[in-house]
């Protein structure tokens, strides 16, 4: 009984210092886990800014979609079978400059 209680004194200060290491490496591997979760390239910060592009690219594609049914729209009514003369004569009045003879025209200085 004497031998056993020497052999444990001998050995509690490596065991306390082994305790401490074993402790120290848990909590730098808990530390670098945290970090990377909250910072790395797939963390919190990096999803919270995903998630706002997300909206934004939401947005400018409602956009596109209502600009792409006007287009739509517009190519139906040029269609070969049935043109819509208004809308040829807006076309041409617009991006080619034509006007009609009995139009007055008058410029800005």
């Amino acid at each position: 009984m004497l031998r056993s209680t020497r052999f444990n004194r001998r050995n509690r200060p490596r065991q306390l210092l082994r305790q401490i290491f074993v402790l120290l490496a848990c909590l730098t591997s808990t530390a670098y886990f945290v970090y990377h979760a909250r910072y790395g390239r797939h963390g919190l910060d990096v999803r919270k800014e995903l998630i706002e592009r997300s909206a934004l690219l939401d947005f400018e594609i409602k956009g596109l979609e209502s600009v792409r049914s006007k287009l739509k729209h517009d190519v139906a009514l040029l269609s070969p079978e049935v043109p819509n003369t208004d809308l040829v004569e807006e076309i041409a009045r617009d991006v080619l400059g034509y006007v009609r003879k009995d139009d007055k025209i008058i410029t800005a200085q």
